[in-house]
């Protein structure tokens, strides 16, 4: 599972291919830690390229929300495929994250 990072107008962006299950979370988990750890405190997940996503996947993207709460950050999403969209309506966590359909629209949502 690729992870790449990228900075576009002051949002660090985490484009994820794909599967993002139990076996493949340590590379974005260490990634967001360490973008955390930097100071960062706008994270755009790009999944546009993203396949697959588990509980392992969501409570990575759970673990930067709550950091990032504290500190006045902020988590969004973008290119959420449907079947994977539907994994965020049923758990809920589509409440929790702002969602947005393109990367460029999610970036001006900041």
């Amino acid at each position: 599972m690729p992870v790449n990072h990228s900075t576009e107008n002051g949002v660090a962006v985490l484009s994820v291919a794909g599967s993002l299950g139990a076996d493949e979370t340590q590379h974005l988990e260490e990634a967001v830690l360490g973008l955390l750890d930097k100071g960062e405190t706008r994270l755009l997940f790009d999944f546009s390229d993203l396949d697959y996503i588990n509980s392992s996947g969501l409570r990575i993207l759970v673990l930067a929300y709550q950091r990032l709460k504290k500190n006045s950050g902020k988590v969004a999403i973008c290119g959420v495929k449907d079947y994977i969209r539907e994994v965020f309506e049923v758990s809920g966590y589509d409440k929790i994250f702002s969602m947005y359909a393109a990367r460029g629209e999610a970036i001006e949502g900041f």
